[in-house]
């Protein structure tokens, strides 16, 4: 019993380890990849503490382990970690996410990095394809960057992306399709900085059940062979940019040649490079405008 607790407290309460194992083994049942780290991160979100508190308590109280029982549940009907805990972490951010945007991946915040490296003092970035504003909100927080503007088509996806956006005053939301050629027309030649992180998958991948489900299948798919957002894309980050402007997207695990190539080929473009992510996979790529 932790020294602070009365006797008199402990009637109600429920030993934290076995709640704990047994969360576990009930996601691992279900496929969820990581079983142990989600139970316990809901575990800490049903006790109201960070999850490396976890190591100090003991035990629960009865309404606590009801709370983190039927959350278990959720999780392992693959209902997305992020749902059920209402945000999700994103480089420094906790962006507030749920049903209607796409969940952002811890990949992403590699190519948010590189955009950041590049954006100077007072520069102008878009951010296509906001969908959460991960990425504009991760820019406009590190930098110090002029503007930073924040497209998505999605009415959905919009409410969070404003929701999230309150309180950044550099940040503009703007609904926007980035297949529309004349998209952001004011900004064409002027932009230092333009990032995307499209619907990309081929249509007929097969995706987990928190992706099928849950995300939406816009912000997910991008056509039979995963190029149907991104070919546009690319023409129109050549519009929007200045000489010697940025651009970076991502893509499929599958495209780490045809992504480069079509960069390439549009032709306004130099120092086309393709990257790779933590685990060695394909994951974006950047050039430079010419």
């Amino acid at each position: 019993m932790p020294r602070h607790e009365h006797p008199r407290e402990t009637a109600d309460r429920i030993r934290l380890a076995p709640e704990l194992a047994e969360a576990t083994a009930t996601l691992a049942a279900a496929g969820v990849a990581s079983p142990r780290v989600d139970a316990e991160l809901l575990a800490a979100h049903s006790l109201g503490v960070p999850r490396g508190r976890l190591l100090l308590i003991d035990t629960m109280r009865a309404e606590e382990s009801a709370r983190f029982r039927a959350l278990v549940a959720d999780r392992a009907r693959r209902i997305p970690l992020q749902h059920l805990l209402g945000t999700a972490a994103f480089r420094h951010l906790d962006l507030a996410v749920g049903d209607g945007v796409f969940v952002p991946r811890p990949e992403t915040e590699l190519l948010a990095g590189w955009g950041i490296e590049r954006t100077v003092p007072g520069a102008v970035v878009v951010d296509l394809c906001s969908g959460s504003g991960a990425i504009a909100l991760s820019v406009a927080d590190e930098t110090t960057a002029g503007r930073v503007i924040a497209v998505e088509r999605s009415p959905a996806a919009l409410g969070w992306l404003r929701r999230n956006a309150a309180g950044f005053g550099s940040v503009e939301v703007v609904e926007g399709d980035v297949t529309d050629p004349g998209l952001l027309p004011d900004l064409h030649g002027q932009v230092d900085v333009v990032l995307c992180n499209p619907p990309y998958v081929p249509d007929s991948t097969a995706v987990p059940p928190e992706v099928s489900d849950h995300d939406p299948s816009e912000a997910v798919f991008g056509g039979a062979d995963g190029l149907s957002v991104i070919r546009p894309v690319i023409a129109l980050a050549a519009k929007l940019l200045r000489p010697g402007g940025w651009f970076g997207v991502e893509h499929d695990d599958v495209h780490g040649a045809a992504v480069p190539r079509l960069i390439s080929a549009d032709g306004r473009f130099t120092e086309v490079t393709a990257h790779d992510d933590l685990t060695g996979r394909p994951r974006y790529a950047s050039a430079r405008r010419g």
